[in-house]
């Protein structure tokens, strides 16, 4: 047995080394396209987390026009403080509005010394009580019922306002999954024409061992090998950059208390599980890279 797997392991390097050109480009191809769906893969899991610990807190939020009068928002704040339906809500005045536009706009002083405290609308912000009906269907009740009250402009939930971020990503998501398809599918080709030129050079030699009674599958396991370490060399390398997009990218990148993204975050167990289904997949690319390469100079 330990003879059986020192010969197949020198077989396997002599075959690597033999194509070190091929080898390199079949691994460095498996590794960008395996970082691209790993990191696809982290950014759905981050806005997923996102989208969903916002709808857990506040779940709509009441815009007045700006020329509501005292008595039309008095009207909307009595009608919150007994409504059963609300479990709490707070009042932003102008100046409250104001303070969180120059926060959301600091970095544009222009726009922000444009505007006036007195341009901007009162709102309300109101997480509805959790019972027997879900809380989309209470969302739903209160948004319809607080926006035929009189001075109310629009009521606005975050799945609303979150739609734009969920339609943006889900298209980066296809697009950059569609990019990782095409170059697994150009790495699994690198990998197949790598193996077809390994049996090639060696093909005097497989033919004198099938002559001796050599099985089928005892000369494949060296080519089949070689796909694979092919395969995990290109995932790990992708794991690699996928850790560090976690950590250097949504770790720190978008850890400020201030920011509009400080509810998203990416957890380890994500990235643990998202490192495995890359490992799996450079297996799977390697094996099938070889088996199909094989197939035309080993038929049983």
């Amino acid at each position: 047995m330990w003879t059986r797997v020192t010969y197949f392991s020198r077989e396997t390097f002599v075959s690597l080394r033999r194509n070190v050109l091929m080898t390199v480009a079949g691994i460095a191809t498996v590794a960008v396209s395996l970082a691209l769906f790993g990191g696809i893969l982290l950014l759905s899991s981050w806005v997923s987390h996102g989208t969903e610990r916002i709808k857990g807190g506040v779940t709509l939020e009441i815009f007045m026009r700006v020329e509501a009068t005292r008595e039309q928002i008095d009207a909307v704040q009595s009608s919150l403080k007994s409504d059963p339906n609300v479990k709490t809500f707070r009042h932003l005045t102008k100046q409250d509005a104001y303070t969180e536009f120059k926060r959301i706009f600091r970095r544009n002083p222009s726009l922000v010394n444009s505007i006036r405290a007195s341009d901007l609308p009162e709102s309300f912000r109101v997480a509805p009580k959790q019972g027997s009906v879900s809380i989309d269907t209470m969302t739903d009740n209160l948004q319809k019922e607080y926006s035929t009250h009189q001075g109310v402009e629009s009521v606005e939930t975050p799945g609303e306002a979150l739609k734009g971020l969920v339609d943006v990503t889900n298209t980066v998501r296809t697009i950059f999954i569609a990019i990782s398809l095409v170059l697994l599918a150009s790495s699994l080709f690198l990998i197949v024409n790598t193996i077809r030129l390994a049996t090639f050079a060696r093909r005097r030699e497989i033919e004198v061992m099938k002559l001796v009674g050599a099985s089928n599958w005892f000369v494949r396991v060296p080519f089949i090998a070689e796909g694979m370490v092919q395969g995990l060399v290109g995932a790990g390398l992708a794991i690699i950059a996928v850790l560090c997009l976690k950590h250097f990218g949504f770790d720190q990148a978008f850890n400020d208390s201030k920011s509009f993204f400080k509810d998203f975050y990416v957890t380890t167990a994500d990235a643990t599980r998202i490192s495995f289904i890359v490992l799996l997949i450079g297996i799977v690319i390697g094996v099938v890279g070889a088996t199909i390469g094989l197939r035309r100079f080993l038929r049983t």
